[in-house]
């Protein structure tokens, strides 16, 4: 019974211990703004609240450029992602419409809650476009699902592709959705999107 006892004590000392250790384990965070200044896998920069930030690149970081995209690039078969708010008639209005390359098919794939509140984000492959007066309705098909993905004009389009740390430049807009804050203040970053010519990365 003593030892019954005391294996017991131990494993509810050991719990209570690793407790708080769980609970201080840094949450990844959403990072944005204009890059300042970049030194090998160091870059500093001024988020979109105003102050400096540091990133800390990972070795194998991955870098996704992102350009400045219109309806006509979307094509049947297309890997597409699309923040939106629900309609009545149960479709998405396009908040945003994400393009992504061949080598990031399955990214995300699925409907979902997204950032905004109330909105949704749908990633699936484009099936069926029905053009009418307030704008193209794009088909969108993911496993387990689809959604209908009315793009009203002047929706922001954009495109990814894959870059690399050359893309990281002095003025260039950023984005980063799991950046893990690190004790000095700075954050571990595995992936960064990064704006080319003037576009600001969803």
């Amino acid at each position: 019974m003593k030892i019954k006892s005391l294996t017991a004590s131990i494993a509810i000392i050991a719990a209570l211990i690793a407790t708080p250790a769980l609970a201080q384990a840094p949450k990844p965070v959403r990072v944005a703004g204009v890059i300042q200044s970049v030194d090998g896998h160091t870059v500093t920069a001024k988020s979109d609240k105003g102050v400096e930030i540091k990133l800390n690149l990972a070795d194998k970081v991955v870098v996704i450029e992102v350009l400045k995209a219109s309806l006509s690039d979307i094509k049947p078969n297309d890997f597409i992602g699309s923040g939106a708010m629900p309609q009545p008639d149960g479709s998405q209005k396009a908040i945003e419409v994400h393009i992504f390359p061949e080598s990031m098919r399955g990214t995300g794939e699925g409907f979902r809650p997204w950032t905004h509140p109330g909105s949704t984000m749908t990633n699936g492959t484009v099936g069926e476009t029905v053009t009418g007066v307030s704008g193209q309705t794009i088909t969108v098909s993911y496993k387990g699902g689809q959604q209908k993905i009315v793009v009203p004009p002047g929706t922001p389009i954009v495109r990814f592709q894959i870059g690399d740390v050359g893309a990281l430049k002095p003025g260039a807009a950023f984005g980063v959705f799991a950046a893990t804050k690190q004790p000095d203040g700075s954050y571990n970053v595995a992936r960064i999107n990064v704006g080319v010519g003037g576009v600001v990365p969803p």
